[in-house]
């Protein structure tokens, strides 16, 4: 695992600390907002080229798995749970943008049905496929830390999506078309994982903007622990290896 870890963190420091550099310098939010979104980008890309998630595509359909290694996973979990905290106490007037809600039953139910709605109609298309050809099964034993990497890695995306850039889109004043700017430079963001780190294309990009489009509304309604629920189980569901 340490092997892995350290290639991996010497593939992703010298632009980390490029854009560390930039988000020191910049002033204006938004430009501090996007350094932030392009260091995630450059985090969960380079897990690709090193094996830490794969993605394929049956048809039309998208899958996705991650490692197997579970330490790998806590690793990553923690760390951006870490990072996330960092930024938020780093940056005052980032984190005054955040509208976290508050996370009662109505929220929870919100946030799985969101995720459910995301990753459904990926799973009941995906039954046409045998397993094998779509990532192959998953440990039950790995279950809880892929749940605990899905919901912490997601976390930190929606801070920046729908806390940071979500939230400043609203201060236009048309909080419908933040959310709708917010969810689709969600999916743009997916473009080079599917266009030239990944062979996915098109499905992965349909996918990320459904999702961007369910997480961007729970955001706007129920805040962004709502739209971490939908994210989080989204992809867990996808990378769980089940079926329906």
């Amino acid at each position: 695992m340490l092997p892995d870890l350290l290639s991996y963190a010497a593939r992703v420091l010298p632009g980390l600390l490029l854009i560390g550099a930039c988000f020191a310098v910049a002033r204006e939010p938004m430009v501090r907002i996007m350094a932030l979104i392009f260091g995630f980008v450059l985090i969960r890309d380079a897990m690709t080229p090193l094996g830490f998630w794969r993605f394929g595509a049956a048809g039309p359909v998208p899958w996705l798995r991650f490692t197997d290694q579970a330490g790998i996973l806590v690793v990553f979990g923690v760390g951006t749970l870490a990072l996330t905290w960092f930024v938020l106490r780093l940056d005052g007037d980032l984190r005054a943008l955040v509208r976290w809600g508050r996370l009662g039953p109505a929220a929870v139910a919100l946030g799985v049905g969101g995720g459910l709605l995301a990753a459904g109609p990926v799973l009941l298309l995906s039954q046409f496929t045998p397993l094998f050809e779509r990532g192959g099964a998953v440990a039950a034993g790995l279950l809880p830390v892929l749940l605990f990497f899905c919901l912490a890695g997601n976390l930190a995306e929606e801070v920046l999506f729908r806390g940071f850039l979500q939230g400043h889109l609203e201060r236009g004043g048309d909080a419908g078309r933040a959310a709708l700017l917010s969810a689709s430079l969600f999916a743009a963001c997916h473009v080079f994982l599917a266009s030239t780190v990944t062979g996915v294309g098109w499905p992965l990009l349909a996918f990320t903007l459904v999702e961007g489009l369910i997480c961007a509304y729970l955001r706007l309604r129920r805040g962004v622990l709502a739209a971490t629920l939908a994210h989080g189980s989204a992809i867990f569901l996808l990378s769980a290896g089940l079926t329906v």
